[in-house]
């Protein structure tokens, strides 16, 4: 057994992050860093840069997660909290009416639709009796432009 210490080191440090990324989903990080030292360990022993004794194998795996959690924490959890903005379109977007109230960006015109009272804002102020479309949606909130 204590001739294959390398290749259990680097198969059961893979399977710690293939762990890591598919069924915690990349949240802890933990286990990827200690997956990460015990490939490096068992790359080194294979390349007889380190010894294979227990005690070395467990100084150098604390060492190295130590090390890499030192070194990759604060990038990873970088590039974990990085979403890229998305805009969520709804069945509201492109509905098309005449406001019966001037529209400005103050939102204290209202619409009613579908039971609920929209306040109305625009980025440009719009007269009452124009036809417009919604072109965002927030809560209780269309944003219209008039209709060209």
């Amino acid at each position: 057994m204590s001739e294959y210490i390398p290749q259990l080191l680097i198969v059961g440090g893979f399977i710690l992050i293939l762990f890591e990324v598919l069924a915690l989903g990349f949240s802890t990080f933990i286990l990827a860093f200690l997956g990460l030292s015990m490939v490096l360990s068992g790359t080194f022993i294979a390349l007889g840069w380190m010894g294979d004794s227990w005690n070395t194998i467990a100084l150098s795996n604390a060492v190295l997660t130590a090390l890499l959690a030192a070194l990759l924490w604060k990038p990873l959890k970088k590039m974990q909290n990085k979403q890229s903005p998305k805009r969520v379109t709804s069945d509201f977007h492109g509905l098309r009416f005449y406001s019966e109230q001037e529209i400005d960006k103050r939102g204290l015109s209202q619409y009613r639709h579908s039971g609920v009272s929209w306040a109305l804002k625009s980025e440009q102020p719009i007269e009452a009796g124009t036809e417009v479309e919604v072109v965002d949606v927030e809560v209780a909130v269309f944003w219209v432009k008039p209709v060209s």
